[in-house]
């Protein structure tokens, strides 16, 4: 991927539609992601965090107004003046910085945890940025992992149309660049259809030491509703029955430990 300085048509829409969310939408969001983080380590002000594809830019604004130290990356120009701007309406100047992951220095041992929430189908070289974000962890450190999960019955990318990513990425392409033009190949296709194991594997590759899955994560008082508790206990129990689960699941989400 490259950085992009012109106006590129599907940014434009996201912004249009994302900048008319009242930051507060995204506060149960953002406790979410905390809560992932806070089964391994507290969550203050003493780490160094750092989010990559920040779109809005909701996460580091609510971490700005919530006093702790994180830090965004984003590859679109367009992204980072209008998380800038989104930051400013609410009284927040949030530190948002211009750069592509697949070639960005983000140092060695730098931060205590890292976040990659829905933006690794966006990396054309991920395997490259996977490397360079365990590089940047200290030892111990979290990656949040969340992307997207090919077999999937339904796709937040595009969710109008069913099984979306079992499609061959060629004819994914061509689909998406018909319905949303030419731009959708420099910044906003999904370039990858996750699956489970193939990322358990690329953890491993990378050097992460341990790496959990969703339903590692998620425990059973979590969860309100009593056929989806129902459901997550049986999958602990069951590795089976978890892997066919997190085959058909929306999305890919991991903690991984460095």
């Amino acid at each position: 991927m490259q950085i992009h300085t012109d106006t590129l048509s599907d940014v434009a829409r996201y912004i249009e539609r994302e900048k008319k969310k009242d930051l507060s939408a995204h506060e149960l969001k953002f406790d979410a992601l905390l809560r992932y983080f806070k089964r391994f380590r507290p969550i203050d002000s003493s780490l160094r965090m750092l989010e990559v594809g920040t779109g809005m830019g909701w996460v580091p604004i609510i971490a700005k107004k919530r006093g702790l130290n994180l830090r965004g990356l984003e590859i679109s120009p367009m992204l980072v003046e209008a998380g800038k701007d989104y930051g400013r309406q609410y009284g927040v100047e949030p530190d948002i910085a211009l750069g592509n992951i697949e070639d960005y220095d983000i140092g060695e041992n730098t931060y205590d945890v890292i976040i990659a929430n829905s933006v690794f189908e966006h990396i054309e070289y991920w395997r490259p940025a996977l490397k360079t974000m365990y590089t940047g962890l200290k030892p111990g450190g979290l990656l949040f992992f969340e992307s997207t999960n090919k077999f999937s019955l339904k796709s937040g990318e595009y969710s109008p149309l069913p099984i979306y990513g079992w499609m061959p990425n060629w004819m994914r392409y061509k689909f998406r660049r018909k319905v949303h033009g030419e731009d959708i190949m420099k910044n906003g296709i999904d370039f990858h259809q996750f699956t489970y194991w193939t990322l358990r594997r690329a953890f491993r590759e990378a050097g992460f030491s341990k790496w959990y899955d969703r339903v590692d994560l998620v425990y059973p008082e979590d969860i309100e509703d009593p056929t989806k508790r129902a459901v997550l206990q049986a999958c602990k129990r069951s590795a089976l029955l978890k892997h066919l689960v997190l085959t058909f699941f929306e999305v890919t989400t991991f903690v991984c430990v460095k």
